[in-house]
């Protein structure tokens, strides 16, 4: 932060976009040359935060009652306006993350997005994510409406598919009728401020209350933990830091107010013995893919790999060596994800895990760490499974080469919880007998346990959970990928005792308000 001479860009507050007066600015860096980028943007002083939560307690009380296809209709056309702005917002954000324009940015991350807020759209307005439930006999009826304010902070990592402005919270939030007060990452303020220019445009076109949607860029540390313990705010949704995200939760757990957030996972892959010996070259293929995908800059990038030690296994090492010390390192988000991954490979090396492939942030300008490959025995892994579960976010794995299959389950059983977990097994059999023992351990400690296939892909389907046990997230029971499901996070159980039908919301009502609404009628989940 800096004193500034000029003003700063403004930000979205009660459908207004307003210049602060504060003394303190911010500018985000260029991560290919370590240059700060031109325009500053403030950091708000509480004033502004309670002018946000002000405008954002009155939205609410038109968005609560907004029909569905309403809100439908403004995120459509959000989505239509993120669409025809691609260029322009692909460039803005390759400049600030690094990021490849084509195919990650352009063809991948974007699409992703529209696609998000398209399906909270038709989630809107099919109100089946309220799951209706109707009890005739004891005229009782419940169902999930709208929670109140949320507060939402995007990660680094996905300036579209999780940006505060436009990411999966944003949608789910939105969908199910709250107003959403956004606040950026510092490090992709430019492309976060064009978000909110096109939402404000989708928020006039489509006749939304003025405050459905603002955008503040940053705040003092003691404002962001006043911010989510305001008793106006009615949850949280969080994809960042595990430091910073706890600060905040801590605030927000001392008044109740739910805070879903994303904080920390190492995602471990198993590659069972019968999968190594059948397939060796294959998996040194895929491991290598997906851990330098994005230079490893995924909340699912497979950090902690565990295998049998042997002659294949030995040959498996060398290969990802091979490879990791051959492929151009990525450019990382910033100078501080840079700094956290050199210091995380510190701690791991001191603390016992040998160093075969990198290791020391490259020299130049540019934000990048070698790609680093770690080893450790499964032995030494067990003797302080909490350092070796730290973290190395960006190009770097750690491999725990252990004596057997049961010190495998062993070191699952000693894991914190994470969003994903791998078993590779052998397509013939070979591994059949010690999978089950395997699985059973690691699906207590994930959210997502998949075969044969790397975590890295997070797919927008209905049935994907992107959760998982604490601290991978503070909620193991909801995720924040895969709506309608992702939607519940920002909703209020409601049941109303022999309410009369008039005075009902309308998807409890007799008749079906879509025709296409699910509800479970007397123990049955019917479109009647």
């Amino acid at each position: 932060m800096a004193t500034i001479t000029h003003p700063s860009q403004p930000v979205l507050i009660d459908g207004q976009w307003i210049t602060e007066d504060t003394a303190t600015s911010f500018r985000s860096t260029d991560p290919q040359t370590s240059e700060p980028i031109e325009r500053s943007y403030p950091v708000s002083a509480w004033a502004t935060c309670d002018r946000a939560l002000n405008a954002a307690q009155q939205a609410f009380q038109v968005s609560r009652n907004l029909e569905p296809a309403a809100l439908a209709a403004f995120l459509d056309d959000y989505a239509a306006r993120i669409e025809a702005d691609r260029d322009e917002l692909v460039a803005i954000a390759h400049r600030e993350t690094g990021l490849p324009t084509a195919p990650r940015l352009a063809a991948v991350e974007l699409p992703r997005t529209v696609n998000q807020l398209r399906m909270a759209a038709e989630a809107a307005r099919t109100e089946s994510w309220r799951m209706p439930i109707i009890d005739r006999a004891a005229n009782i009826r419940s169902c999930f409406i709208a929670l109140g304010p949320v507060a939402v902070f995007g990660p680094n990592n996905f300036p579209f598919a999780f940006n505060s402005i436009s990411g999966g919270d944003f949608a789910a939030a939105i969908a199910a009728g709250n107003p959403v007060i956004a606040k950026a990452n510092t490090s992709h303020p430019a492309t976060t401020e064009r978000l909110g220019q096109l939402v404000a445009q989708s928020m006039n076109a489509t006749g939304m209350p003025r405050g459905l949607v603002q955008l503040i860029y940053r705040t003092s540390h003691e404002d962001g933990e006043r911010l989510v313990a305001d008793p106006r705010l009615g949850a949280v949704g969080y994809t960042g830091a595990r430091t910073a995200g706890l600060r905040l939760k801590a605030a927000a757990d001392r008044v109740g107010t739910p805070f879903y957030a994303e904080l920390s996972s190492v995602n471990p892959v198993v590659f069972l013995p019968g999968a190594l010996a059948e397939r060796c070259d294959t998996l040194v293929e895929e491991y290598v893919t997906s851990g330098l995908m994005g230079a490893g800059q995924f909340c699912t990038n497979p950090g902690l790999l565990l295998v049998v030690k042997g002659p294949t296994t030995d040959a498996f090492i060398q290969g990802v060596v091979s490879r990791y010390s051959a492929a151009p390192a990525g450019t990382l988000l910033s100078a501080g994800v840079q700094h956290s991954l050199v210091e995380s490979v510190g701690i791991l090396t001191r603390a016992g895990a040998e160093c075969l492939a990198g290791g020391g942030a490259l020299a130049g300008p540019r934000c990048a760490v070698a790609n680093t490959v770690l080893r450790i025995t499964g032995e030494r892994f067990l003797e302080d499974p909490h350092v070796f579960q730290t973290e190395a976010f960006g190009n770097a794995v750690l491999i725990t080469v252990c004596d057997s299959v049961e010190q495998i389950v062993r070191i699952i059983e000693s894991l914190e919880g994470n969003l994903t977990g791998c078993i590779y097994s052998d397509t013939r059999g070979s591994d059949d007998g010690v999978y089950d023992r395997v699985a059973d351990a690691l699906q207590q400690r994930v959210g997502r346990l998949l075969n044969d296939k790397m975590p890295t892909g997070v797919a927008v389907s209905p049935a994907m959970n992107h959760g998982g046990p604490y601290p991978a997230t503070s909620h193991p029971g909801f995720t924040a990928v895969g709506i309608p499901a992702s939607m519940l996070r920002f909703g209020k159980l409601t049941c109303y005792d022999a309410v009369r039908e008039p005075r009902l919301p309308r998807v409890l009502r007799d008749a079906n308000p879509t025709g296409t609404t699910y509800r479970c009628i007397d123990g049955a989940w019917t479109l009647d």
